[in-house]
């Protein structure tokens, strides 16, 4: 249905096929728009915008990207006309149910054979993260994932990590190899100076300890950086 840019429609003045609810009921959710999904979440919209509407608009300011919204808060989302409390926590309870649902699902990946493997292990952890956290994977000697430990959490544009905990938790499980990983909630996958310096010491200590360490990966929401790949682990 056709609705003029200058003439606003309630959602129950829409045609019934046009109106989220009835099309999620006749064509089925994977026909709606993100902005009907979120409308439906909404419930309602304000005197001059409907639910969808409302939705579009709160889309358009992270650029239509469901991982940018994922990572606004209650306190971001009320600052839109028209969203009160009750609203923002079911968009972010909506949000986070998706990701655990990626979390809960059953892990393919036992063995680390790749850099991709790597960060498809770390998705949950790090995926939608408004600030750092560094992570060791930890592997026996056939490459089998024995588990995955948060070593630090930090700011926005960083983390203090200590070696001799990343070791400490690798010497508890008798872990033959490690894999370390970080975040930039930037998303520049980019390895800075301090990344790079860590890198070769934490490697080093593993040297002596008998642990080594394969890579080190910087993981965005949409890609990563694999020191082992671009050939600059020391």
């Amino acid at each position: 249905m056709e609705k003029s840019d200058h003439t606003y429609l309630a959602i129950h003045q829409w045609a019934e096929e046009d109106r989220p609810r009835e099309k999620l009921l006749l064509k089925g959710k994977a026909s709606l728009s993100d902005a009907e999904l979120i409308g439906i979440l909404l419930g309602s919209g304000t005197k001059t915008l409907s639910a969808v509407d409302l939705a579009k608009q709160i889309l358009s300011t992270v650029h239509n990207d469901l991982h940018a919204l994922a990572k606004l808060s209650v306190t971001d989302l009320i600052r839109f006309k028209g969203i009160g409390e009750a609203k923002a926590i079911t968009i972010v309870s909506a949000l986070e149910l998706g990701r655990r649902r990626k979390e809960s699902e059953p892990r393919k990946t036992l063995r680390i054979t790749s850099s991709s493997d790597a960060y498809e292990y770390m998705k949950p952890e790090l995926t939608d993260l408004p600030h750092e956290e560094f992570w060791i994977i930890m592997l026996r000697r056939n490459n089998a994932i024995i588990g995955k430990e948060q070593i630090s959490v930090g700011g926005v544009s960083g983390t203090a990590v200590d070696p001799k905990v990343i070791f400490k938790k690798a010497l508890d499980v008798m872990a033959s190899g490690l894999i370390l990983i970080h975040n930039h909630p930037s998303g520049n996958a980019q390895p800075s100076e301090a990344d790079k310096k860590l890198t070769r010491k934490v490697k080093s200590a593993g040297e002596m300890l008998d642990i080594p360490v394969y890579d080190h990966l910087i993981f965005t929401d949409h890609t990563y950086f694999s020191f082992s790949d671009e050939s600059i682990m020391p």
